[in-house]
């Protein structure tokens, strides 16, 4: 079968794409899009949203809110995961993802619909965990079906070229959900887009999702389901198959280490990268949108690139480099976009001592900041600003000292005045910005990407057995790049404000990528020219 199945992708593999295999690639990449815009438009409105749905008077505590909100979306990926994986190995591939789409689509509109804190109080942040853990259940079922999909409808030595197609609209729905903030606060005043300008990006998502499903209400099956259907081979409990072996189970857990250092590169690129420029060095919203806006233009074809490129060196070596970069160049990468960003920051951080003395300093992952020293920790993290801490040798009282002018207690007026006499710059000097250096280090960030991500599809597709192959390839998938990715703003974040430094936070995807990059290199098998039947 396998040798079968090989000759026809060699014989295939000269010749152009077929009028329905660009329908497929087509119409799954259009409803992927739809999908990453509805989840990344969140977090192109992760500040407006925490004002706006979290009670107000910490600004560091409803920014970390909403970003845990955020991540709520991809914790509960495996979720749907395993229940639309289930569905897609028993039912079909086109079935499943067409009701994943719908899922999607009609939990983002209903952001755009639900009434703010001021409104209704709690109700309104239940409403936006709602509906973010809805998107997160239909991402989880997109993800694995259209890879699956696709994949099963291309010839074995394009299978990396067609399916990285893919993988560009997590960047392409990231720049769509950029752009679509962008024009509407230019052509809003402040006042507008805080009032009801911001829920327009959501409304729209009702539109694309009209065509959408009418583009994938007109696709065929995949051949390879078929096949199994008619031979009578589909799986009963595709659940209990995949985890009761103990050879799929191996690759499972191969899968979630190399899905991790996925979601530590695309977590850092995608995310991280903007909070830390906006939130950190005080960088204009609009302003981080012009500069990430140009990187994520100029990758894109490199997902399809390094897809190709996986067809003829295999998936492994251009995986294992990129997490290999990863770990070693994200800390500098970052330290430079300070540099190149800010530099009065900069400057600021190398020559100002600011000392926070307390006793009950906590280190709160998921729960608001209680006491004066954690307060004070949030606050000065919030403007950017590295501190040491010291225990009193007596019960005193919580105090900040900053450049020899000590505070008492949690006084964030006089602690901002007093680092601001200090030489704290209060935002960036837009003038300061050394533009094509901050957006040349972001394109590194999402090239590594790029690179892990683009032969990611086929690697996952051509690891499992096509019966099992949508619940095994999911689960794994969303453990490891969702938990890790879509929770990795809130933890570097969180790990900043517990240890007074605005970079050690991002030791956490260093780590990650590291490991990935020791277990892809030593464990993880090449699958190019694999099979799928």
């Amino acid at each position: 079968m396998q040798s079968t199945l090989e000759g026809v992708g060699v014989e295939r593999s000269t010749s152009a794409m077929t009028a329905e295999e660009k329908k497929v690639v087509l119409a799954s990449s259009f409803g992927a899009l739809l999908e990453w815009y509805d989840f990344y438009i969140y977090a192109a409105l992760a500040v407006q949203l925490g004002s706006l749905f979290f009670p107000k008077g910490n600004e560091t505590a409803a920014f970390l809110a909403s970003l845990a909100t955020f991540g709520a979306g991809f914790v509960i990926r495996p979720i749907g995961a395993q229940f639309f994986g289930r569905l897609g190995d028993m039912v079909g591939r086109k079935k499943t993802f067409l009701v994943t789409i719908l899922l999607m689509g009609f939990a983002t509109v209903g952001v755009g619909l639900l009434p703010t804190y001021e409104q209704i109080g709690i109700a309104a942040t239940v409403g936006l965990v709602l509906c973010r853990l809805l998107q997160g259940l239909a991402l989880g079922g997109e993800t694995g079906g259209a890879v699956t999909y696709v994949a099963e409808h291309s010839p074995v030595h394009k299978r990396g070229a067609y399916t990285s197609s893919l993988q560009t609209t997590a960047t392409l729905g990231l720049l769509s959900s950029i752009a679509v903030v962008f024009c509407l606060k230019l052509s809003l005043s402040e006042a507008q887009f805080r009032d009801w300008g911001w829920r327009m990006p959501f409304l729209l998502s009702f539109l694309l999702l009209a065509i959408s499903v009418y583009f994938r209400a007109k696709l065929h099956e995949s051949p390879t389901f078929q096949r199994m259907k008619a031979a009578g081979a589909t799986s009963k409990a595709p659940i209990i198959e995949s985890f009761s072996q103990a050879s799929n189970l191996k690759y499972i857990a191969l899968l979630f280490v190399v899905a991790a250092g996925l979601g530590a590169i695309f977590g850092t690129g995608h995310f991280y990268s903007m909070f830390f420029l906006n939130k950190t060095l005080k960088v204009p919203t609009e302003e981080v949108q012009l500069l990430i806006g140009p990187a994520l233009v100029l990758v894109t074809p490199l997902y399809i690139f390094f897809g190709w490129l996986s067809d003829r060196v295999g998936r492994k070596p251009i995986m294992a480099l990129a997490c290999l970069l990863a770990a070693l160049t994200i800390q500098p990468i970052f330290k430079g976009l300070t540099h190149y960003a800010n530099p009065a920051l900069e400057r600021f951080l190398e020559t100002a001592d600011v000392v926070v003395t307390a006793r009950d300093c906590n280190f709160r992952l998921f729960a608001d900041a209680m006491t004066e020293c954690d307060k004070m920790m949030g606050f000065l993290t919030d403007l950017g600003v590295q501190y040491r801490s010291t225990v009193p040798e007596t019960n005193a009282p919580t105090t900040v000292k900053i450049a020899g002018h000590e505070i008492q207690g949690f006084n964030p007026e006089a602690t901002r005045q007093a680092l601001l006499s200090a030489g704290l710059p209060a935002s960036a000097d837009l003038s300061a910005i050394n533009r094509p250096v901050v957006i040349a280090l972001l394109f590194v960030l999402v090239l590594y990407l790029a690179m892990i991500y683009g032969p990611m599809a086929a690697f996952m597709v051509e690891l499992f057995p096509a019966r099992i192959r949508y619940t095994s390839l999911s689960f794994p998938f969303h453990i490891g790049s969702g938990w890790v990715g879509g929770m990795l703003s809130f933890v570097v974040t969180a790990m900043n404000v517990y240890s007074g430094n605005i970079y050690f936070g991002l030791w956490y995807p260093v780590i990650i990528a590291g490991v990935a990059f020791v277990v892809v290199v030593c464990l993880v098998p090449e699958t190019r020219g694999q099979a799928l039947d």
